[in-house]
Formats: structure tokens, sequence, C-alpha cells
């Protein structure tokens, strides 16, 4: 536990900025002798899963995607259906390379170079664990775990593939966007002062919503349904407002000392939405003092807000997904405005650099820590929301509480189960909280 100490990970990671965390190093090639071909596997074969696979392709290198996973047969055939049509020969997938069930992930790997890792969020420390095992290079979604112990697991995971000398890169794209990278270079070389608060948000309507059907086992229901669940999604604060947490501790250069705030289901409270919250507002506290706000919320029907400010001793600054930045001085003007013009898609960027340095033997990403540090801070957020508290950094680390069923298998059960009417438990702050720290 000594090696995962908050402040021994700050020590070693206050200085980095952008998406890669180590200098450039050589590694063997991990191609067949005599060919440029880089093989990936696609584990998880939803939106997702197609999604990164088609920015893989526009990486510039030459790639072919020659196996594929998902738990479920109908999502493989439809994915690979949707790439052989769009990328032909590119997609190298007979029937005996593609991989239906839970376990299908080990034999996916085996066949590539590099692993594409987009199931849920819970089945994360299972994948990469298991392709860091095999030595291959990595692409990860956020979040990276649904639960404490998942994020220990990750974390020690990325100390082999350190070891290994394995790219590894995480679906936290802001970091790979160029009007982010600029504007908090420009904040840590310190344009405006020192970061004092600031205020981070995901707000939207929420997502989609997938019924019962007849004759689905409890465990189909929640796989096909996994974002209301948070062994598979770690609740919406995890899955999705990571994004806007990880820019919180990017700014840092650290991560929260305490975490503490407020949810509930306000809307959102039929049996369709498993037991998630629909709202959080948090206050991340860091050891110098300031407290970032972050608020998440899935109402319909009103405004969205998905951006971050932060104010500082010397000014103030403005981010936002949509290639904005603005940097204010003390006395309100202008200090810099980042121009969006010819800006790079964040979500083919993060591919093109990792690929690139793929293809050329290099060794340059290691971003499974930062990844799994912010999912930790939003799991931090979901714990002290679920039961009232203050939880600090150091606590939550040590936490044994595991979401993850003891069996994988169709007739097993997870371990939240509806009640007789269809409703799943539900958080209550200050309610039995040793089930969730």
């Amino acid at each position: 536990m000594e090696s995962l100490k908050r402040r021994d990970f700050i020590k070693s990671s206050s200085a980095l900025v952008g998406a890669a965390a180590l200098t450039s190093s050589s590694v063997s090639s991990v191609f067949a002798a005599g060919s440029d071909v880089i093989k990936i596997a696609l584990i998880g074969c939803g939106g997702r899963g197609t999604g990164a696979t088609f920015d893989a392709f526009a990486s510039g290198q030459n790639i072919k995607l020659v196996a594929m996973a998902d738990a479920f047969k109908d999502n493989l055939d439809s994915t690979y259906d949707t790439l052989k049509e769009k990328f032909g020969d590119k997609v190298d997938v007979p029937d005996s390379r593609k991989y239906v069930g839970f376990d299908g992930y080990i034999n996916a790997i085996k066949d590539a170079d590099v692993v594409l890792l987009t199931t849920p969020p819970g089945f994360r420390p299972l994948h990469f664990e298991e392709a860091v095992k095999q030595g291959k290079h990595v692409f990860m979604e956020k979040a990276v775990a649904a639960d404490i112990p998942g994020v220990r697991r990750v974390l020690e995971t990325a100390k082999e593939a350190k070891r290994k000398k394995l790219n590894v890169v995480v679906g936290l794209q802001r970091r790979y966007q160029t009007n982010y990278r600029e504007a908090i270079k420009r904040v840590h070389d310190g344009a405006i002062g020192d970061v004092v608060s600031g205020q981070v948000y995901w707000n939207s309507g929420g997502v989609w919503v997938r019924p019962r059907k007849p004759n689905q086992t409890e465990m189909e229901y929640q796989m096909r349904n996994w974002y209301y669940f948070n062994w598979l999604c770690g609740d919406h604060i995890v899955e999705q407002h990571v994004h806007n947490i990880d820019i919180a501790n990017w700014v840092k250069g650290k991560y929260p000392v305490s975490i503490q705030g407020t949810g509930s289901r306000a809307h959102r409270t039929g049996k369709e939405y498993g037991e998630i919250y629909d709202n959080f507002a948090i206050e991340l506290t860091y050891d110098d003092g300031s407290v970032v706000y972050s608020q998440c919320r899935h109402f319909e029907g009103i405004p969205n807000r998905v951006d971050e400010t932060f104010q500082a001793t010397k000014g103030r600054m403005y981010l936002s997904a949509g290639n904005q930045a603005v940097l204010w001085g003390p006395d309100g003007k202008e200090i810099y405005r980042h121009d969006s013009k010819g800006n790079p898609n964040p979500y083919q960027q993060e591919h093109k650099e990792l690929f690139e340095a793929i293809a050329k033997g290099e060794y340059k990403f290691d971003n499974a820590e930062y990844g799994a540090y912010s999912t930790l801070t939003g799991i931090i957020g979901r714990i002290a929301v679920y039961t009232g508290e203050v939880i600090s950094w150091d606590r939550a680390l040590a936490s044994n509480i595991d979401l993850m069923p003891e069996k994988f298998a169709w007739d097993a059960n997870p371990k939240v189960m509806p009640n007789a009417e269809g409703f799943y438990p539900v958080a209550e702050p200050g309610i039995n909280v040793e089930k969730y720290i």
C-alpha cells in the first residue's frame, strides 16, 4: 500500500503535462519479421469500440483488425459488419478469431500487437491485466475501473507495463486536445499564477435505456443495461464526468486529499435506472487548501453544460471540449485565446500518437496512472455522496469494497439484485455506510 500513497504519486507526477508521461525510449518492434502491419484486437464491440477502431484506422499507420471479442454475439456481428463494409480487407477477422463470451478476450489478445479495450469500465482491470501479461500495447477507454480494488489492480498492472515498455493510452481525449494542451501548459508556466479554485461540469440529459426483455437472466439484463449498475459503470460521475474531473487534476498537477458532496435520484427514479444517482455535486479539496467544485447531472429538458473554469492568483481560465480556451489576467484583460480552426480531432489524435510511436518502435505513453487516479477521484466522489461523509484519499485507497460478481456466467447473479417489484437498492446517505467504504 505504501507504493500507492497519494503523496508518493503526486511527487512523481505533478510536473506531467499533456498526454505523454515519458521521454521517448526505444522498444523492440512488435511486428512480425518483414512486416509493417500493426495487428489490433477489439475487446468490446459496442458503439465505443466501433468508434475506437475507426480512429485507429485513421491514425495513418498500416493497421489490420485481426480479432474481436464481446460477451454478446449480436454486438460482435453488428460491429464486424460495420467495420468490414467501411474498411474491407483491413478487417481480417474470420469466424475462428471472433470470440464470444466472458473469457473470449484472452484468445483475442493473443492474436494482436495492440489491444483496444472498450467494454464497460468494470471489466477494464481484468482485461488490462491480461493484455499486459501477454505483452501487448494498449488503448483503453475511460473509466479504467468501477471500484477501488479495480483501481489498485490497474495501478499494479501499470507498473508491469512500464517494466515491459508497453505503450498505454487512456481515452481521456482532452489530454490530446490542442486547446487544453496549450492553455494548461501556460497555466503550469505561471501565466495566471497559482490556481486556487475551479468549477467543472458535465450536465446533460442522460443516456440510453435498454428495457428488460422476456427470458433474460439478471446477468444479461444488467450487462445489456450496463450504464445503470455500479459494478459495470461506476455511476455517471465515474463513467462520464471523469473527463472533467481529470481536467481538475491535470490543472492542479495533483490529486485531492479529501472529497465531500451531495446528490440524489431526483428525476430518473424508475426501476429502469438501476441503482445510480442522476445528480452529484462534490468538492475536491487539495493539499494546498484549494477547492474545485464538480457538478454532473442527468436531467432532461433543461440546458446542458460541459466545460471547466478555474480561478488563480493572477487571473482565470475557461476551457471546453468545443475547442475553446481563454485566459484572462488580473485586470480582466484577455491574455490568451485559442484559435480553434484546423485543430485535430482529439479522439483521432490519441490514436495517431499511439500508433505512430508503436510503428517507430518507441515507448512514449504511460497514461494508465493518471487514468487510474482520475477514475479513483470519481469513485471517491461517488462514495462521499452515497455515504454523506467526507472521504479522505488515503482512506479510500485502503478500501476493499469489491463490486464485481463472484462468478461471470449468464446464470450467475450480480451482487446487486432487484426486489419483488423490480427496483434495485439505492444508496441513502448515512445508511449502511460500510457497504460503500
